[in-house]
């Protein structure tokens, strides 16, 4: 995460400019049924649970579809991902059984998780979408690929090994999408994404979405773009509605056990994210509760695949109620049940706040964020509270009555 925290840093001392592009695109259709959109799709999207387009989408869908390059600058949970989704569907050949469109996100987590919101989505299509991820069997992505996928998501290192191995074609490919963007340049995915995009078709679409606009980045667009519409959702506009914040005092770092504890029967109620800064402290954490004999799984980036997709599914299907994770879970990962987060530590970096507890209350769910706050944090909860124009105000004794 290193060179991402620099790159926000000298965004910041430099003024916001830098970070922040200029948008040049003011069209906004505040409808689905305004899009013109086939029919099929708009069955997936309202069954899916969509009823009104967020800011995002109500200005970048139109122009993604028109075919037209677009930079789209906003954070987590306000709909990107379902942005440039509906945009690929809508421009689908079903009939054509090749690739179509390429999308390159950061972690695996979020490229299966981006693969579950295109096939619901294109669910009555019947769109294919396969996702192309490290820790898993080559020769399952090539069966796949033989067999047609009219869209694959992927990271950027099997991406490129697929393309290079003959066993995904990039002839037919039109879109070509980079998902998270400041996120994979900082995971130093540069040259593996530039390798790729050589291989793309001469007259490919591009479409870039990125929370944040670090030089890196905008690199890429003038490399990439051709006169790209750019669209730029304001971090006031951004969803914390809907999230009641608050804050226990626990003034030192070793209370926090215990008051997790006292929490416990609070998070049960519904589902509940603990996000902690290390994978050491995930584990710590993890140890000691279950040694209290509190049901809890845990998550972060050390695991092996293969455990991590089974703790994501346990937790999505309900049968484990507290996850504990590091910030490798709060970018992209929509948990649609999660009402409740809690944030053991205050996240080093105030841009991954929202990223955190932005899950909770997406599009208008109604969530539930508690910050531990030992005496050395006050000042970081206040710089939370300033950088988002927020208030986070103490716990009250019925929070449970809350989620």
């Amino acid at each position: 995460m290193g060179s991402m925290d620099e790159n926000l840093q000298q965004s910041d001392s430099r003024g916001a400019s830098c970070d922040l592009i200029e948008s040049n695109w003011d069209e906004v259709v505040e409808t689905f049924d305004d899009m013109n959109l086939r029919e099929a799709l708009l069955r997936g999207i309202y069954a899916y649970g969509f009823e009104k387009p967020s800011l995002i989408q109500q200005r970048a869908i139109v122009p993604c579809i028109r075919g037209l390059d677009v930079i789209a600058q906003a954070q987590s949970g306000t709909g990107k991902t379902a942005t440039f989704s509906i945009a690929l569907l809508q421009k689908l050949d079903i009939c054509t059984k090749e690739c179509q469109a390429l999308v390159l996100a950061p972690t695996r987590e979020l490229a299966q998780q981006i693969r579950k919101v295109v096939l619901a989505l294109g669910d009555y299509m019947e769109a294919q979408c396969h996702a192309c991820i490290g820790g898993t069997d080559v020769r399952d992505d090539k069966i796949r690929l033989n067999q047609g996928v009219h869209i694959i998501v992927g990271t950027p290192g099997r991406v490129q090994d697929m393309i290079t191995r003959n066993f995904l074609k990039t002839d037919k490919i039109k879109l070509f999408v980079l998902d998270e963007a400041d996120e994979m340049l900082s995971r130093g995915f540069k040259d593996q994404i530039y390798s790729v995009f050589r291989c793309m078709p001469e007259n490919i679409q591009v479409l870039l979405l990125s929370a944040t606009m670090p030089k890196d980045v905008l690199d890429v667009t003038k490399q990439f773009m051709r006169d790209p519409v750019k669209i730029l959702v304001k971090k006031e506009e951004l969803t914390l509605e809907g999230i009641k914040q608050f804050y226990i005092q626990v003034e030192r770092e070793v209370w926090k056990l215990d008051t997790l504890s006292d929490l416990y029967e609070t998070l049960t109620i519904t589902q509940a994210v603990i996000f902690c800064n290390t994978r050491r402290k995930v584990d710590w954490l993890t140890t000691k509760m279950l040694e209290r004999d509190f049901t809890v799984s845990a998550m972060h980036g050390d695991m092996e695949q293969k455990e991590r997709d089974i703790i994501m599914k346990e937790f999505r299907t309900g049968s484990s109620r507290v996850l504990i994770t590091t910030d490798l879970l709060a970018r992209g990962i929509d948990v649609q049940q999660v009402s409740l987060v809690i944030n053991y530590d205050l996240p080093s970096n105030r841009e991954n706040y929202i990223h955190r507890i932005g899950r909770g209350g997406r599009f208008g769910r109604k969530g539930v964020a508690i910050n531990f706050v030992t005496e050395d944090d006050i000042r970081t909860l206040r710089d939370i509270e300033h950088f988002y124009n927020t208030a986070v105000a103490e716990m009250p004794m019925n929070v449970a009555d809350l989620i």
